[in-house]
């Protein structure tokens, strides 16, 4: 099988939030397998994909974090969607919906020039 492809940019805050929304509450490890597992594997996330997103996400607001255990005991930080996270994610999602519909446009030309 070949290599797994990048995650792309500005898709990483939307993958977060959306997760959050769907799953409740997540440690940053557990986050990333959601993600993973999501994605049908297509992507591998690492350390230096997901907590740079979570810092950013955090620092913005959307998202904020208390120390709990994980599921085999460990202490772990998890995260959690805010009230301004909700609305970052229509917003998120509303742009790339529209992103995906331009880059639509350009995959099949002849439909819109027609």
């Amino acid at each position: 099988m070949g290599e797994k492809p990048e995650v792309w940019l500005g898709t990483m805050a939307l993958m977060v939030l959306k997760t959050l929304e769907m799953m409740g509450p997540q440690h940053g490890y557990g986050l990333a397998r959601r993600i993973e597992q999501i994605s049908g594997n297509a992507f591998s996330l690492n350390y230096g994909t997901v907590y740079p997103a979570l810092l950013k996400l955090e620092q913005e607001g959307s998202i904020k974090s208390e120390w709990g255990f994980s599921e085999n005991n460990r202490k772990a930080k998890f995260y959690k969607l805010t009230r301004s996270g909700r609305k970052q994610l229509h917003k998120e999602a509303q742009n790339w919906e529209q992103a995906t519909q331009i880059l639509a446009r350009f995959l099949s030309p002849a439909k819109d020039l027609a």
